[in-house]
């Protein structure tokens, strides 16, 4: 191969990779605008019910959920259903 044919099959690489990054990005502040908004709602709930649960999972402020979320990706599913199990348990 020419060092253009291997230089264009890099950007040509160096494309893919950055649009599967965007992707995953894009996917990824998808889930966590989700979670951010579920949070709230679930904090409604707890206030609502007056379960009185406590701490940075239960915090009304929309931006602190984005945050947590977009730095712990991997957790926003489980968090979120510990969330929603803890408020079945409690009575109104």
């Amino acid at each position: 191969m020419g060092k253009t044919t291997i230089g264009a099959a890099l950007t040509v690489l160096g494309v893919m990779a950055s649009a599967t990054a965007y992707a995953q990005s894009a996917s990824a502040q998808s889930n966590c605008d989700w979670y951010a908004k579920t949070a709230l709602r679930q904090q409604q709930e707890n206030e609502q019910k007056r379960c009185n649960f406590k701490g940075d999972g239960w915090a009304s402020d929309l931006r602190s959920h984005l945050s947590w979320c977009m730095a712990n990706p991997d957790q926003w599913k489980s968090e979120a259903q510990r969330r929603e199990q803890m408020l079945s348990g409690c009575r109104r």
